[in-house]
């Protein structure tokens, strides 16, 4: 089976499985099963079974459902997708807690404590992506965010740090899936013309649930102990699982198609019918495709590259402040646990306010611009909310940072956060589009970058404090937003005018 449903592309260099012909060799694809090395179409007359040849009409195509069944699925992926990276930040506010609870004073195993979960965000997506395309999006989803609900439930009881780091891993590996697959479950959703809202809002989910985490984890630390954190996660969990399980349904176009093909099979059976009904695809052969693919696109493209290296950047700046909030809040301003974490507020406005409004805006922005192009749509069109983005955050980083430094009144750092959340939700958002837009393998691509942004936010956290305990909050914040202008403005200019040309030389981008 294949990363993602095969696009129509001119590209002749292609394998019937979609992928560059050079990649692959070609004794192992005559050894695929037959799904795997069959288009969308053709995978309607699985086995000779008549299935039908309208699927852009067809009432199955998710694309043909109801507004309202549509939004109703988006909204469960959306939170399966808020429940575990609120679980990733929600004890910042009690590490120095966690810290005399556990004994320890070294500053990279406290960091560790937050970080370790999102490195089980960069493994995840590398093996529920193939799992997905085997047995489609829902079953992943519930499946993995019950893994994730059992390693947070028995966090509570770990004895000691070593248990803990190795709870919060496997939690974060759990929790990955929604994150790494829930893109997909958009693009299966909605048409090209009505992603940026939905994306939108299913991108609040890793953005707005680091921030809403501390929020409430402060007061929860210093009223009942850093314990009930992973009870309220996990009860959290567990209602996102009860309203999940008998509300989502199956997105994924070749799943759907094959499952219907099985059942008129078998009812054409049932008549006496001789037919053949199709053999499950092989795991092994569909995990090796899809393990390698993100690392083809990493090493071979240099528009997904850049693009991951980018969005990376961003979250592990996130994961930075997420960890660092509490010591700053803290030391400077004399504020408590609790108090500290309202601290997050105005990254969580600068998120909501660009994810809510900016969406709309960029969505507009597409559609007006696809329409001039004679209603030919390019990815590019999503390119001017990053190039916007791109240039909010460092003001945002320089803002927090000095502010901060020259310890005026509390509220003046929070509008710097403010300002970066703003800048990150209006890059995330075009980012994840171009990269559904942009590759014949989507799902790959948003692996890639999840797989690289997950790297960064496990390892910001745990050199940052001691960047700023040399080069003071200011320095510190200048040398990273240094670095985003550097990194983040030339790029998305570039590619707004010569993403075309870019993608004509990359044999993994649809044409």
């Amino acid at each position: 089976m294949s990363s993602e449903p095969k696009r129509s592309s001119s590209h002749s260099s292609t394998t019937a499985a979609g992928a560059p012909a050079d990649d692959f060799d070609p004794a192992q694809q005559h050894a695929l099963p037959r799904r795997e090395t069959m288009d969308l179409e053709e995978q309607f007359e699985i086995s000779g079974v008549p299935v039908g040849k309208e699927w852009d009409s067809d009432p199955d195509n998710p694309h043909n459902w109801t507004t309202g069944k549509k939004w109703s699925m988006a909204a469960i992926v959306a939170l399966y997708t808020l429940v575990s990276p609120l679980a990733s930040s929600m004890l910042g506010p009690g590490l120095l807690k966690m810290a005399i609870h556990f004994e320890t004073q070294n500053p990279t195993y406290i960091s560790m404590i937050l970080s370790i979960f999102v490195l089980g965000f960069a493994v995840g997506p590398l093996f529920y992506g193939p799992l997905s395309e085997i047995y489609g999006r829902t079953w992943v989803l519930h499946l993995s965010t019950a893994f994730f609900l059992v390693f947070n439930t028995v966090s509570i009881w770990a004895p000691n740090l070593t248990a803990i780091l190795l709870f919060r891993f496997f939690a974060g590996l759990g929790g990955s899936a929604a994150v790494a697959i829930g893109g997909g479950s958009i693009a299966d959703l909605f048409r090209p013309e009505e992603r940026a809202a939905a994306m939108g809002i299913y991108s609040l989910g890793p953005l707005l649930g680091p921030v809403i985490g501390p929020v409430a984890g402060g007061f929860i630390v210093e009223t009942i102990g850093f314990k009930y954190v992973f009870v309220i996660v996990s009860a959290l969990g567990g209602i996102s699982l009860i309203i999940g399980i008998p509300v989502l349904r199956e997105t994924y176009a070749p799943v759907i198609i094959e499952r219907r093909a099985i059942r008129l099979a078998k009812a054409a059976e049932a008549r006496g019918e001789k037919v053949t009904v199709p053999k499950p695809s092989s795991i092994k052969n569909v995990l090796w495709l899809n393990l390698s693919r993100p690392f083809t696109l990493l090493t071979r493209s240099i528009t997904c590259f850049m693009l991951s290296l980018y969005t990376a950047y961003l979250y592990g700046l996130l994961y930075l402040m997420l960890t660092t909030f509490p010591i700053l809040y803290e030391n400077v301003y004399g504020w408590g646990p609790g108090i500290a974490g309202l601290a997050y507020i105005g990254l969580g406005l600068g998120f909501l306010i660009a994810g809510m409004g900016g969406s709309q805006v960029m969505s507009k922005i597409y559609l007006s611009m696809t329409a001039k192009n004679g209603g030919v749509a390019q990815p590019e069109y999503r390119i001017p909310g990053m190039i916007v983005g791109s240039i909010i955050v460092p003001i945002g980083l320089f803002w927090y940072g000095w502010s901060a430094d020259a310890q005026i009144h509390w509220i003046m750092p929070i509008i710097g956060t403010a300002f970066f959340g703003f800048g990150v939700m209006l890059t995330f958002i075009p980012l994840q589009l171009y990269l559904v837009d942009t590759f014949t393998y989507a799902a790959s691509s948003i692996a890639a970058a999840s797989f690289l942004r997950s790297i960064f936010g496990f390892a910001f956290p745990l050199f940052g404090q001691q960047m700023f305990d040399k080069l003071g909050t200011g320095g510190g914040n200048s040398l990273l937003g240094g670095i985003a202008i550097v990194l983040g403005i030339p790029f998305p200019a570039y590619l707004y005018y010569y993403g075309d040309k870019l993608r004509s030389r990359d044999k993994y981008t649809q044409r």
